[in-house]
């Protein structure tokens, strides 16, 4: 996979986007961590300038006709119907790169890798 994508006549890293697509989907309910990243984690690096996690990690892209494809990898948390978590992922990750990158997105593609339990 290169570092970066060629779109719409504009240069854009696969971190940035992966960054973008990253944050959108972290923000839907259900979703435990996307690449690597947590709650934990994040709050860590917040305070103590530790570098965030493999940006790239969780997300692929691709440009096909024109248009952007994402692929995002999550863990899920228990309790929330994947179908309707993924429908949920989607629309926010679509608007995010939408709203944020300026490019259309022919589709998101969303992988439940991991399942996380609460504890009890």
């Amino acid at each position: 996979m290169d570092n970066e994508i060629v779109i719409s006549g504009i240069t854009i890293s696969q971190g940035v986007i992966a960054t973008v697509v990253g944050m959108a989907a972290e923000k839907v309910a259900g979703v435990a961590s996307v690449d690597g990243r947590n709650l934990t984690s994040s709050l860590i690096g917040m305070f103590t300038q530790t570098p965030a996690a493999d940006q790239t990690k969780g997300v692929d892209c691709e440009v096909v006709d024109g248009k952007l494809h994402v692929t995002v990898r999550v863990a899920a948390f228990f309790g929330y119907p994947f179908v309707k978590l993924a429908d949920d992922i989607r629309s926010a990750v679509a608007s995010a790169v939408t709203e944020q990158i300026g490019v259309e997105v022919s589709s998101v593609d969303v992988c439940i890798d991991d399942l996380v339990f609460p504890k009890e």
